[in-house]
């Protein structure tokens, strides 16, 4: 791979000889703007990060989670690229700037858990659960490997990579991003078949379905992205994908915690006893005396230890630079770091106090309820219709589908893949609030309100 390539600014559908940079904002700067206003970024205000949304205290949703990830990843994008360009003086040359791999990382950065479905991860366990164990198991034998997968182990990343190529739309090419932040979003830039018994961390999970295998393949081609197994349908990652996962392994090992401070889960102690070496040499006892409130030394600890964190993984990037660039290397950044101990103890205690807490099991519980059921009721129905079989209340439920449940036409897909893909990226794209509203109005336990 070569860095000339992996920045490139091409557009689907976009010729070369029509982009160009502006005075204003660069190409990778309009990502930034695009995916800010694109419905799928709005829906993460009313999505669950980890702590069930209260109304009595402040936790961060996804949207909140988002922007602290994309500020983050800006840092260390430019952090990255001020090197790279004293490596790579060509790139300066054709004009590109540090705060080009900034707009890329934090572009890529804002866009990561847009694919999320309702209720946090246990949104992606509970409609694999009704492939897997529900009513959506009849439909395996009708699908390819590959297909089946995409459904039965239902992957957040792959629907956020759907949604930023369709956004709603129904046509290829969406918001039409450049190929360098597309890529750089990719994490797991493999088919979800087949599945890898001791993968890398580019391989644990997968980063586009079967309905987008093609435009993934034009990214890698533009982007220059090196095959692992063309068979297998798995490439190395972006090496700005790396930046991407060390932001968010950042931002949800230290925020959540300070989350979980808020909410009475864990005590200060706690936080000093981890975050004070966690921010290294960043901590200045003197300044941390002079602060009056627990809650106001919180937030100082918080911020040193991203700082000293975003130190750490930008300079385990730098040394590890030339093994990424070829591929070679296929490990989070901050399982190299200095840091890892203390973060690994945050991780270790947050997975005892907050993963695992009643009010996230209560919501898990919740979620599987409801997606369930909204996945069984819309699947039956659409496909009910389909075969002619349609009673009125398919039919009627029918009518109530968005349009990106359907056709260009407007007319029910023949493909059962397609149907189903695109009744479960609806369902996905839900809020939690949305998801709850429309089971309820299914299940006639509420009214809609106009």
């Amino acid at each position: 791979m070569n860095w000339s390539q992996l920045l490139s600014i091409s557009r689907y559908g976009s010729k070369q000889e029509e982009i160009s940079r502006d005075a204003i904002r660069s190409s990778f700067e309009k990502d930034t703007d695009r995916i800010i206003f694109s419905e799928g970024f709005r829906r993460l205000q009313n999505k669950t990060q980890v702590i069930p949304l209260p109304e009595d205290a402040f936790v961060h949703n996804r949207l909140t989670h988002s922007l602290e990830v994309s500020s983050v990843g800006r840092s260390l994008g430019k952090e990255v690229g001020e090197w790279l360009l004293g490596k790579y003086p060509e790139l300066r040359s054709t004009g590109f700037q540090a705060s080009d791999f900034g707009s890329i990382v934090a572009s890529a950065s804002l866009a990561h858990d847009i694919g999320n479905p309702p209720f946090g991860h246990a949104g992606e366990k509970a409609i694999s659960e009704y492939f897997l164990h529900g009513a959506g198991q009849s439909f395996k034998s009708h699908l390819s490997d590959v297909q089946w997968n995409d459904l039965s182990n239902f992957e957040g990343n792959a629907h956020g990579f759907r949604l930023l190529n369709y956004a709603h739309s129904g046509i290829k090419g969406g918001i039409r991003l450049t190929y360098a932040t597309l890529a750089a979003f990719m994490k797991y830039p493999k088919a979800s078949y087949p599945v890898f018994s001791n993968p890398g961390a580019s391989q644990k999970k997968y980063g586009f379905f079967n309905s987008e295998e093609d435009l993934f393949k034009e990214v890698a081609l533009e982007t220059g992205l090196k095959s692992r197994d063309k068979n297998a349908l798995t490439w190395a990652r972006h090496p700005l994908a790396f930046l991407v996962e060390a932001a968010d392994d950042i931002c949800y090992s230290v925020i959540d915690f300070e989350d979980a401070y808020g909410m009475g889960i864990i005590s200060f102690d706690s936080i000093e006893d981890l975050f004070i070496p966690l921010s290294g040499k960043l901590f200045n006892v003197d300044r941390y005396h002079q602060i009056g409130f627990e809650s106001q030394k919180v937030k100082y600890l918080r911020a040193i230890s991203i700082s000293n964190l975003v130190k750490s993984l930008s300079e385990v990037f730098i040394d590890n630079e030339e093994e990424i660039l070829n591929g070679t290397y296929d490990k989070p950044l901050m399982k190299e770091s200095e840091l890892k101990p203390w973060v690994e103890r945050i991780i270790d205690i947050s997975v005892e106090k907050i993963y695992g807490s009643k009010a996230v099991l209560a919501m898990e519980t919740a979620g599987f309820e409801v997606l369930n059921g909204l996945m069984e009721t819309y699947v039956g129905a659409i496909n009910n219709v389909y075969d002619g079989n349609g009673s009125y209340s398919s039919k009627t439920i029918v009518k109530q589908l968005p349009e990106e449940c359907f056709d260009l036409k407007g007319k029910i897909d023949e493909d059962l893949y397609t149907r189903l893909l695109k009744i479960t990226s609806y369902v996905a794209s839900m809020t939690d609030s949305q998801a709850i509203r429309q089971y309820r109005q299914l299940k006639g336990i509420e009214l809609p309100k106009r």
